[in-house]
């Protein structure tokens, strides 16, 4: 079955393209290439189309390909950037995500695994958090995928398009022997960040020491991208036996502090580096944990890495391309 993975040539698509493959599927990439890297997908076929822009050109595609199913990765993903250029990111997120279903009403293709966010949730209300809590994104970004699984839903009662949402919590970590990770630009998040600070042997800046947790920073629950590409795979094999469509949690279940999270880099590289705590960044939300019964009761999965793992692979990948992809 070809499987069609929008933003496949990015750091989590790169992985998830992988899964396909492993799981018997035969991954087909469109990426524009804005974030994305050819270098991560060697082998697979890629075509370079922007959803925003270049409808009649996906439409070829889908004339062309006949594909099962879609796996939709490709959004801007910055939270501060989403806050300076909320246009931008309603622009990419929703009307690319908009044009890719109407693309796939009009050829028949009805099993959609969407790449979505805790952003949905904004500040929770209670820890861990639940696929029926309360959603009230805190930032832009997190906006545009809450409007997308609205969209999705409404799809799915008029015209039988079959989705499963995937709520992403901090998705980190690399390929386990450092081959593949991230190389994004304007990095934001917090563990490729501090590994790159480590190896450079400068100073690094956390975003607040004043949250209301055990040790004043932000909490988060971090999930391996491996564990993460599987969940897709899982997903888009229920969908195409006849699943019915859902939202899921996708994370560890466990929530590390920014300090904790510092603590453990220090003691995976044995590099000691100085940490200063600066200004809260606008959109962060104190504690995000996920509460990941659903997935495991309806899919069969559970996460198989922990925090070491994750900064261990990245850690090789960010040791071995010092500049990323580019060498």
């Amino acid at each position: 079955m070809r499987i069609l993975v929008t933003g496949g040539a990015g750091y989590i698509g790169s992985f998830i393209v992988r899964a396909l493959k492993d799981a018997g599927f035969e991954p087909y990439i469109v990426d524009n290439l804005s974030t994305g890297h050819r270098e991560a997908v060697k082998g697979f076929p890629l075509a370079k189309i922007d959803l925003v822009t270049e409808e009649e050109k996906l439409d070829e595609l889908f004339t062309e390909e006949k594909f099962t199913g879609v796996i939709h990765m490709a959004a801007f993903i910055q939270m501060g950037e989403s806050y300076e250029n909320p246009g931008m990111y309603f622009r990419n997120n929703v009307v690319g995500s908009l044009n890719l279903l109407e693309v796939m009403v009009k050829h028949g293709v009805s099993n959609f695994v969407f790449s979505s966010s805790a952003g949905v949730y904004g500040e929770p209300e209670s820890l861990p958090i639940k696929e029926e809590d309360l959603k009230n994104p805190a930032n832009p970004y997190g906006e545009t995928k809450l409007m997308v699984e609205r969209m999705l839903f409404w799809f799915d009662k008029a015209h039988d398009l079959k989705f499963m949402s995937i709520r992403y919590f901090n998705a980190a970590g690399a390929a386990l022997d450092g081959s593949i990770g991230s190389d994004q630009p304007n990095e934001s998040h917090l563990i490729p960040n501090a590994l790159t600070a480590a190896l450079k042997g400068e100073e690094f800046t956390l975003f607040g020491g004043d949250y209301k947790t055990a040790d004043g920073t932000c909490v988060r629950d971090y999930i391996h991208v491996l564990d993460l590409a599987d969940t897709h795979a899982l997903a888009l094999k229920a969908l195409t036996k006849g699943a019915k469509s859902n939202f899921y949690n996708a994370g560890q279940g466990k929530g590390y502090s920014n300090e904790q999270v510092v603590e453990m880099i220090k003691k995976v590289t044995s590099l000691d580096f100085k940490v200063k705590i600066g200004p809260r960044r606008s959109g962060d939300t104190a504690s995000l944990v996920a509460s990941i019964d659903k997935i495991k009761k309806d899919l069969g999965w559970k996460p198989k890495y922990g925090l070491e793992e994750i900064v261990e692979s990245a850690y090789k990948w960010h040791k071995s391309h010092p500049h990323g992809y580019a060498g």
